[in-house]
């Protein structure tokens, strides 16, 4: 199967900024592509969510939960091995958390093989962040005299933009369902793939200018940002029969299991972790791992899902 357009589009503006062309998108329209994009999936969730609806849902709620913690504290543990705690544990809070594009490249990748998930996909994106911050946090500040101002950053982590959009728009399809949504679908469901091409060209611009601090951290970035998502995906593919999945969800969780938030995470370590350099996470997560699973890791954690339900 030809490489998805979308992807294209990111690796338009990726070699676009690295050729050093003077292509840029206003930060406002890159704001507003962003609410387009958590609104949608967020609808789109809440929608499907209205159609099923099962109590089987709590309980993968909290295995997906205590699935963003470990992660985490694996990420952590191979990091401390070059890194000092601060950055150890803001970085693999990165690696715990999750990526609302990457999910959505995903579910495009889906939609193009005709191929629907579980509707509480969308539920797990959401959830996902909080384990791995809190987390990221607790470690960070272990044995430190530091105080947390947890106030704060509970208001950054569940009032962020992220997860009210999300939430937001989850519990707006919900209430709607099928027949109350038919009038928003023009927009949020036929515009979903143009505006998330042109949300990934600005993508691969911001990705070109992350590239610079590879060359500081050396070769150990590289391979945590290629080798951690692949493993961390095992880990989620493995968890998916257990909480009933299908393939598609199974794939959508290795997804989640495999991102690294580059919106979330450094907005809540900023707050709660100021010694740690974010220029590091961002390298890291958004200069290896995002390009990575864009063009290499989704069709590979496709591949060894259909392995796994073969």
């Amino acid at each position: 199967m030809p490489l998805d357009p979308v992807v294209l589009f990111f690796v338009l503006g990726l070699l676009a900024a690295l050729a050093k062309s003077d292509l840029k998108l206003p930060p406002a329209l890159y704001e507003t592509l962003s609410v387009f994009l958590l609104i949608a999936i967020g609808l789109k969730g809440g929608v499907a969510l209205a159609k099923t609806g099962s109590p089987q849902v709590l309980l993968q709620l909290l295995g997906v939960i205590g699935l963003g913690a470990v992660l985490t504290l694996a990420a952590f543990t191979i990091l401390r091995w070059r890194f000092g705690r601060a950055d150890a544990a803001a970085t693999a809070a990165h690696y715990g958390s999750v990526s609302v594009v990457t999910f959505a490249v995903a579910s495009s990748y889906l939609a193009r093989k005709g191929l629907e998930p579980e509707p509480q996909l969308t539920l797990f994106l959401a959830v996902m962040e909080m384990p791995a911050l809190i987390v990221g946090v607790l470690l960070a500040r272990l044995g430190g005299e530091r105080q947390i101002n947890w106030g704060r950053l509970g208001h950054e982590v569940l009032l962020g933009k992220s997860m009210v959009l999300l939430l937001g728009g989850l519990l707006i399809g919900w209430a709607a369902g099928v027949e109350g949504m038919k009038s928003l679908s023009p927009l949020y469901v036929d515009l979903f793939k143009p505006v998330l091409s042109l949300f990934l060209l600005e993508m691969g611009l911001l990705t070109a200018g992350k590239l610079a601090g590879l060359r500081q951290q050396g070769a150990f970035v590289v391979l945590f940002g290629v080798l951690v998502p692949v493993v961390f995906a095992l880990i989620g593919l493995g968890l998916a029969p257990v909480l009933g999945l299908s393939a598609p969800g199974a794939l959508l969780l290795a997804t989640l299991c495999a991102s690294a938030s580059y919106i979330a995470a450094p907005a809540a370590m900023r707050i709660a972790v100021p010694e740690a350099n974010p220029a590091l996470s961002l390298a890291a997560s958004l200069g290896v791992t995002f390009p990575f699973n864009l063009l290499l890791g989704i069709p590979l954690y496709w591949t060894l899902t259909q392995w796994l339900y073969s």
